[in-house]
Order: structure tokens, then C-alpha cells, then sequence
């Protein structure tokens, strides 16, 4: 398991730009100054783009999510990122011929996302940039963000999309489905995704 170029270079822009809080279990990092966001924050609309904390968690919880702490399974993740306010997570995934790859691993009390996000860190950080609420709803995979009228208009993070199409020489995708291939749920026994496929032979 190693931490890619990336992602390295994200949690340097991080640093750089003092989007962090220290705590007693390590840093946690983020996209958006916190105090901004929540003075933004209304019923209908906040500024700051998709929600996603960065914190050094690894393998250490994932028994609860597993059900055991075989080490064959835990060895091949290590979670990096909390996707939704409901508890779900991204994470390091080693795939059975040792490429690794970033997954979403759904809480199960919200959001049931069970698939492998990016296949390329850059392609993670892509996502990220487009601008959903949060990006633990497959749901809403299909379209653009905010185009439901009804809910919470989520303004785009300007800095750091300017930040990943300039570091990263690319571009934005208009919808999560132009990275994530399979975004199937915990338990869908006619998966296409390898991730979800995986989980339904060991748990």
C-alpha cells in the first residue's frame, strides 16, 4: 500500500492553503475553509463544493464494517476519506492482481455505495472537483450537479477546480458516471464492480 502522487500533491495544496485542524488522533484536512462554508449555509443554498474530510484512519475500523479482522482482507484497504455526513468512506484498495484502486465503502444507515470510485487518483480528484453535495449518493450520479431545484444549491469549489485542471492537465466531467462505471449498492448480487463483487465473496 503506498500513497499516490496525487493525492500527495492534495493534501500538499491542503497544507499550503491552511485547510486543516489538528486533533489528538492526527490531522484532518479539507477542500474548503470550514468557517466560510458554515456562514454560507442556508436552506437553499452554501458555498464550498462537494464535502469530503481527509484523515489517517487505515484499516483500524474496518472491523465493523467487515464483520471480522481477518488480515488477508484488512491488508488491502486503507481508508483516507470520510464521503458522507452519514459515516461513509473512501478508500485504498489493493484489487486481486495488487493494482490499487479507490473505493467507496457505504455506512449502511445512509448511503449503500459499495463500488470502486476511480480507477486513477487523478480521476478521484476529477470527481471530487464537479461539485456534488457529497459524493456518497449514486442516486444522483446520472446528473449534473444541483439539478434537483428542490434541494440545497451547492456553489462550485472555483480554487480547487482551477487547482486540479492546472495541476493535473485535465479537465471536470459534467456527471459522476464519466468516472464511476459501476455504482452499485452493498448486496446487489449481479454486480459488475469488482469492489462489490469482491465484498460479496468474503463477507
Amino acid at each position: 500500500m503506498y500513497l499516490p502522487d496525487p493525492l500527495k500533491k492534495l493534501f500538499d495544496w491542503i497544507e499550503h492553503n491552511k485547510l486543516y485542524t489538528d486533533q489528538a488522533n492526527g490531522r484532518t484536512g479539507f477542500l474548503f475553509p470550514e468557517d466560510k462554508l458554515n456562514e454560507s449555509w442556508t436552506d437553499e443554498e452554501r458555498e464550498g463544493g462537494t464535502l469530503v474530510y481527509f484523515y489517517p484512519e487505515g484499516n483500524v475500523n474496518l472491523k465493523y464494517w467487515f464483520g471480522h479482522e481477518k488480515p488477508d482482507v484488512m491488508n488491502r484497504l486503507c481508508v483516507f476519506a470520510k464521503t458522507g455526513g452519514e459515516g461513509s468512506q473512501a478508500a485504498l484498495w489493493l484489487d486481486d492482481d495488487g493494482k490499487q484502486k479507490i473505493i467507496h465503502m457505504g455506512s449502511g444507515s445512509g448511503s449503500v455505495l459499495c463500488c470502486v470510485l476511480a480507477e486513477d487518483p487523478i480521476d478521484f480528484l476529477r470527481l471530487l472537483a464537479i461539485g456534488y453535495d457529497e459524493i456518497c449518493w449514486n442516486s444522483e450520479f446520472s446528473y449534473p450537479p444541483n439539478s434537483d431545484p428542490d434541494e440545497c444549491h451547492i456553489k462550485p469549489n472555483i480554487e480547487f477546480q482551477n487547482w486540479v485542471q492546472k495541476e493535473f492537465n485535465t479537465t471536470i466531467p459534467q456527471t459522476a458516471l464519466e468516472i464511476v462505471k459501476h455504482p452499485d449498492e452493498m448486496g446487489d448480487e449481479k454486480t459488475k464492480d469488482e469492489f462489490n463483487q469482491w465484498v460479496n465473496k468474503i463477507v
